[in-house]
């Protein structure tokens, strides 16, 4: 009589336990106690179960305290409950003074450790389990797997594999899921397809977990195709199944795309729309998840229309919801319609969160309305690191770097902890305005931190200091580096050619090339600016063979570098014929071909190739100008140059600066043209800028005229009264004319003021070897140093 009373009060409490019926459960208990059955096993582990399903964790522990005879099933219960309510100390605790432990003791601490984000104890516990001769379960080893894929530990994952095949459990669908997703995580490709040919049948689990995998390795197509074969198969599609192709779909062009990428962009849409009627076909329309993944397929599509039509049909909405159509209007640079979205979403009864605020952020920053992203910054209740950065990060991007290290200090006053993004952006703040105090406490902080040994911050900081000329100090910090990868390479190489070291940038280069690691398009442009800079064509050669072994040749950024490099080497012709192969061209590459042709004094082709960049449709900007007009003045195409300048603001709507006008002066100085100058000077804005007077001073010595010379070494006395350049250039002036006491006074002058002239510098490149020379002070040509330029091995010839 009494067993059948236990078994059917056990029943109860199951069915107690199925529907999570805590009072009912209770009166059960209640009853159980009455009749005296509060000691049998049985029907307490049954207690600790219901407590457990119902968060109840004092009561379960209650229930376990009062059994007489605790066996590994009582045991068991207790841990599970534990390991339930996520307190995973008091579970290794009691698992510790377990009496006796099984497989299902190991596999709940396994798990619990797993699911918790303690991958490395949950991978430390398999060992202890396999070291006491437990053989693991399909349970355990998903358990394992998961955990290595986490920790990206294809090492642990491998010798888990050797053990799954040694019992026999390679075959079981759950353990080899659970196998494909591990080498999947882990980017190993090769070895997930292994798994997936090997299994004698699939599932969506294994469907899913390989489209996951190949989407990781960005090989977007195939996990379409993979989809295409999981449909041809018959295997049962599921929402999460469509959720992932979705994915898939908008991973394809994620992030800002340009017209090049349309083609790419409308085909992913268009899978995406296959794959939305398909939802509504297998009846999943309801699916908030499912809609949610559907709205950022159409948002990171860029097709926001699209996403407002399934957005007003949603049955149910969630935050997430909100979030992507905040995040795609972001992504538009529609600052406006994310602002008017977050309204919605408060109309609406929604509170924003964390990914709210951080989504808006970006779209502000993106459409460059810093402003409007400042005061939803300001009204954030306690905004999170993420919230700072992205501020951070939109000050850094406008330009606006002051108010980001101001930002950044309001940021430690109020003791919020930086990470490794928030060191990196302030770092290059100061590099970018040259605050090297500021940079050094950056600095500090970063130690205090422990993120200064981080690749990332240190990059940074081999930046700021060599941006900031303490080419030493970030020569330091790159060489005590534990470990380097191409940005801190091409961080270290810049600082060199930012401070004119191209010798020292050439031989680091050649250090990474022996280091095995692979230049990127940066590396090679900044090397190649190093050899336009010392004029050193048999370096560039080397350098633009090794660029077509690399496969950069159609890269706009290194023909660019390329284009500039040939030029300022002399051979305009070979700078004219690449340009010509290029097959993408974007504005920097004309003005880099115009410039070319300024400088070596090819003033009418730059003009040809200026027109030539118009009637292509590309958009002149300021430099392009700048070039155009300094091939005029150099040539002596006065007034086609004083055509383009009238054709600027009137019809490319280009205002000019400072260099533009300076460029008109230089021409008409050069022409004689001096009232026309005088005229222009009188009416511009920068009147009060000495490199305006300095050209047309120069300009008056070629003419000798005396009193404009007069005038505009007056005017740079007054702007610029260090400067050896204007009583150096009007004692020529007076000199050439004979005026021997004027020399003589602008030299008091000179002497009177403490004016140093600079001795000046020359470089021959001869027989690969630079050779420098300066002029002493008697006149003679003194040989400073002579460096190899090359020796045939900073890059390879192959």
């Amino acid at each position: 009589m009494e067993s059948k009373t236990t078994t059917h009060l056990a029943n109860l409490l199951q069915s107690c336990i199925d529907k999570k019926s805590h009072l009912a459960g209770k009166l059960i208990h209640a009853f159980i106690l009455r009749i005296g059955l509060a000691s049998d096993s049985f029907l307490s582990n049954r207690l600790i179960e219901l407590y457990s399903k119902c968060g109840k964790i004092h009561s379960a522990h209650q229930v376990f305290d009062q059994i007489p005879h605790k066996g590994v099933y009582s045991w068991n219960a207790i841990l599970g409950a534990h390991c339930k309510a996520g307190n995973l100390h008091d579970a290794y605790t009691l698992f510790v003074k377990m009496p006796e432990r099984n497989t299902v003791s190991w596999n709940t601490l396994i798990s619990a450790f797993a699911r918790s984000g303690f991958e490395k104890k949950a991978l430390d516990a398999y060992d202890s389990m396999i070291s006491e001769a437990f053989l693991p379960t399909r349970f355990t080893l998903a358990s394992v797997f998961s955990a290595c894929g986490a920790l990206e530990d294809s090492k642990s994952g491998r010798r888990c594999h050797g053990l799954v095949i040694k019992i026999g459990l390679d075959v079981n669908m759950y353990v080899a899921n659970a196998l494909l997703c591990m080498y999947a995580k882990c980017g190993l490709l090769r070895d997930a397809i292994r798994v997936f040919e090997d299994m004698p049948e699939h599932n969506e689990v294994t469907f899913t977990a390989m489209m996951g995998g190949l989407v990781q390795t960005d090989r977007v197509v195939e996990a379409l195709e993979m989809f295409r074969l999981m449909c041809r198969k018959g295997i049962g599609i599921d929402s999460v199944s469509l959720s992932s192709i979705l994915g898939v779909c908008a991973r394809g062009v994620c992030g800002d795309f340009g017209q090049d990428d349309l083609n790419a962009v409308l085909s992913y849409n268009v899978h995406g729309q296959q794959v939305h009627g398909l939802t509504i076909k297998l009846g999943f329309e309801r699916d908030l998840h499912l809609n949610n993944s559907l709205l950022d397929m159409y948002a990171k599509n860029g097709d926001m229309d699209s996403a407002e039509k399934v957005f007003a049909n949603l049955s149910e909405v969630s935050v997430v919801s909100w979030n992507v159509m905040i995040a795609g209007y972001g992504q538009k640079y529609q600052s406006e319609k994310a602002v008017e979205y977050l309204q919605r979403m408060q109309c609406s009864g929604f509170d924003p969160d964390e990914v709210t605020y951080i989504n808006l952020l970006a779209a502000c920053i993106k459409s460059g309305d810093i402003e409007t992203g400042r005061r939803m910054f300001d009204s954030m209740p306690c905004p999170s690191v993420s919230s700072w950065n992205a501020m951070l990060s939109g000050y850094a991007q406008s330009g606006n770097h002051k108010e980001a290290i101001k930002l950044f200090r309001e940021m430690q006053f109020q003791s919020v902890h930086s990470d490794r993004t928030t060191l990196a952006i302030i770092l290059s703040s100061c590099a970018a305005t040259g605050l090297l105090e500021s940079g050094k406490q950056v600095h500090a902080a970063s130690q205090k931190a422990f993120f200064h040994t981080d690749i990332y911050v240190a990059s940074g900081l081999v930046g700021m200091y060599a941006k900031c000329g303490k080419t030493e100090m970030a020569t330091r910090i790159f060489s005590n580096m534990s470990e380097l990868d191409i940005v801190c390479w091409n961080s270290m190489i810049a600082g060199f050619s930012f401070n004119s070291l191209d010798m020292e940038a050439f031989t680091l280069f050649k250090q990474m090339r022996q280091n095995g690691m692979c230049p990127t398009q940066f590396s090679y442009a900044t090397v190649l600016s190093c050899c336009a800079k010392v004029s050193s064509s048999f370096q560039g050669r080397q350098v633009h063979a090794q660029i077509a072994k690399d496969g950069y040749m159609n890269d706009i950024f290194v023909g660019s570098a390329l284009i500039d490099m040939y030029s300022k080497c002399g051979d305009v012709d070979g700078a004219r014929c690449f340009f010509d192969m290029m097959p993408g061209k974007n504005t920097v590459t004309w003005n880099e071909m115009i410039h070319g042709y300024a400088q070596n004094g090819h003033g009418y082709e730059a003009v040809c190739l200026y027109n030539d960049m118009i009637s292509s449709g590309e958009k002149p900007d300021g430099i392009t100008f700048v070039a155009v007009l300094t091939a005029c003045s150099h040539s002596g195409l006065v007034d086609v140059g004083i055509e383009i300048f009238d054709s600027m603001h009137q019809e490319h709507g280009v205002e000019p600066f400072l260099d533009h006008y300076t460029c008109i002066i230089d021409s008409l100085g050069r022409a004689g043209r001096f009232h026309e100058a005088e005229m222009l000077i009188d009416k511009m804005p920068y009147k009060d800028d000495p490199v305006i007077w300095e050209v047309l001073l120069s300009s008056c010595r070629v003419h000798a005229n005396v009193n404009l010379a007069k005038r505009a070494a007056d005017e740079l006395f007054h702007l610029d009264p260090q400067n050896s350049a204007p009583y150096v250039l009007l004692a020529n002036i007076y000199s050439s004319l004979g005026r021997w006491d004027d020399v003589k006074a602008v030299r008091e002058l000179m002497s009177e003021k403490q004016v140093i002239k600079e001795p000046g510098y020359s470089w021959i490149d001869y027989r690969n070897e630079m050779q420098t020379y300066k002029v002493d002070k008697d006149l003679r040509m003194v040989n400073v140093k002579a460096q190899a330029v090359s020796d045939g091995s900073f890059c390879y010839n192959g």
